[in-house]
């Protein structure tokens, strides 16, 4: 079968999207949305089907593979091989969801069935990783952004501060970012009005193998 760990970035936290379960095993608990193959199907097309049919998502900006899962004790019922997958969505959409479905803050995890818990925080990890080294924060991100709403993103994501200084240095300096020479205008509390910029790419690439961003010094 095939999991998604969606996630996303809303009102500056990191959430994770959850399917409340109606059958047993775990009825009632929360759980990664996913289900079975069907008959010559590829694990890609398996897992988008299930998030457009089950939770309503469609808009993912990134998808792939984060792990298989094949431990005889992880389903109470029978023998389960699971492939989880990360997918992420920009900050500005926010799909339509159904009743049984809603956005959970990573950090505080509600209760998940079967071993979807440590997938969830897996994924995490993942996300990560790659914001250091490739240029994966475009999935996280709006089309255009300034560089203090990219900084919220990334800080989001992170778990902790960015200087919007320090976060534009290197991501210029890697020729991640472009401006688009427009700016955006100053809100109720005035101000200059902010440049623009986007991601030159909007595919995954790998930017810096070796980079790896940490938390500000205490």
């Amino acid at each position: 079968m095939t999991l998604a760990v969606v996630l996303q970035v809303r009102d500056g936290r990191l959430m994770v999207l959850l399917w409340q379960r109606a059958r047993e095993p775990f009825a009632g608990l929360w759980s990664l949305p996913g289900g079975y193959l069907e008959p010559r199907e590829t694990l890609e097309h398996s897992i988008r089907r299930h998030l457009a049919t089950k939770v309503d998502v469609r808009e993912l900006s990134q998808l792939e593979q984060l792990e298989t899962r094949s431990d005889p004790e992880r389903h109470p019922d029978e023998w389960q091989l699971a492939t989880a997958h990360l997918g992420l969505v920009p900050s500005d959409l926010d799909p339509t969801l159904p009743p049984d479905t809603a956005w959970h803050l990573v950090e505080s995890l509600p209760r998940l069935a079967f071993d979807h818990g440590s997938i969830a925080l897996l994924a995490r990890e993942r996300l990560r990783a790659k914001l250091s080294y490739t240029n994966i924060g475009f999935a996280l991100a709006p089309e255009n952004f300034t560089v203090s709403e990219l900084r919220d993103v990334y800080a989001a994501a992170l778990g902790y501060g960015v200087s919007p200084t320090n976060l534009q240095r290197v991501l210029v300096r890697r020729g991640l970012l472009e401006a688009t020479g427009e700016r955006r205008e100053p809100g109720p509390s005035g101000g200059r009005p902010a440049a623009l910029f986007r991601f030159r790419s909007r595919e995954l690439e790998v930017t810096d193998p070796f980079a790896v961003l940490r938390p500000p010094a205490a």
